[in-house]
């Protein structure tokens, strides 16, 4: 099964109209995933059948009136990665609690694998993941700093901390896909900073096109489905993740005598309120027992 990441920033006049006419081209194709629609352009992640899929981003391009095609990235899972397909208008189509930047207008200048490994070689520059921290602590660059964020909301307070301390750094900064990246380099160049770098496409595009022998990526790589993470092949990795608290748990996670399989983990125990886990507590038993039945419980995956 193909899985695809997209995005594109450019004015959608009417998002809810948009939106409505891709749920219909998705549901023809019979592709799951999510797409999120706003006034500053479209971002998703479909899986299914590749030329499906293809013909929805060649639809979405006619559509858009896009003077080139919708630069996604490819990957492939055994299984599909979603329950159900979601197509929703939001305020923004990644979340920086600043609708007003416009990486359409201005962002950082984009590189491609070869670029990056050379920024990331050279030590006068500052490299960013604007992941968040449980993201960071799955896999990143060497040398990248860890802002540090639960949230990309908390970007913004990082990013005007930076530009207080070291304003003239020449910055290399990277997402999962290079949506994060279009509006964190955006807001860079608003503080001031004149060298912004980002790499195209992510980290996704990077691990498809660079050399293993010149592969500077480290662990593996967050995904938001249920993939959970993907190693440099870009096929599904060694991780699973907690129902409590969503986050990403490894083997030392799972041998921690905090983690509870489908109720809480190591990183959560401590705050997970008793009602909460009262009702994880309830569902795990009814995944099993449906198990047990050879049934497929309804609640087995959570998004």
């Amino acid at each position: 099964m193909n899985v695809v990441s997209f995005y594109r920033f450019t004015d959608v006049p009417e998002p809810g109209q948009l939106s409505g006419l891709l749920k219909v081209q998705c549901k023809k194709a019979n592709l799951l995933g999510t797409v999120l629609v706003a006034t500053e352009g479209v971002n998703g992640t479909l899986a299914g059948d590749g030329r499906a899929i293809q013909a929805v981003l060649d639809w979405l391009q006619d559509f858009l009136s896009l003077d080139a095609p919708i630069d996604a990235r490819w990957t492939e899972s055994e299984e599909a990665p979603f329950r159900r397909l979601r197509v929703k208008v939001k305020a923004e189509i990644v979340t920086l609690g600043r609708p007003d930047i416009r990486p359409d207008e201005l962002t950082g200048k984009h590189v491609g694998a070869d670029e990056w490994n050379a920024l990331l070689n050279d030590p006068e520059t500052l490299v960013i993941d604007t992941r968040n921290h449980y993201e960071y602590e799955v896999g990143t660059f060497r040398n990248a700093i860890d802002p540090g964020t639960d949230s990309f909301r908390d970007f913004p307070e990082f990013a005007r901390k930076l530009a207080e301390t070291e304003p003239d750094r020449k910055l290399a900064m990277f997402c999962t896909g290079g949506i994060r990246c279009e509006k964190a380099t955006a807001l860079m160049m608003e503080l001031g900073f004149n060298e912004v770098y980002q790499l195209q496409g992510g980290i996704l595009k990077y691990l498809e096109n660079v050399a293993d022998d010149e592969n500077q990526w480290h662990g593996e790589c967050f995904v938001f489905d249920t993939r959970v993470a993907v190693d440099r092949d870009r096929v599904e990795g060694g991780y699973v993740q907690c129902h409590a608290c969503r986050r990403p748990l490894g083997s030392a996670d799972l041998a921690s005598v905090d983690y509870r399989e489908g109720v809480s983990c190591p990183k959560c125990a401590g705050s997970l309120d008793s009602a909460r886990a009262r009702r994880l507590e309830e569902r795990r038993k009814q995944v099993a027992l449906a198990k047990d039945r050879g049934e497929h419980h309804i609640g087995a995956v959570l998004e």
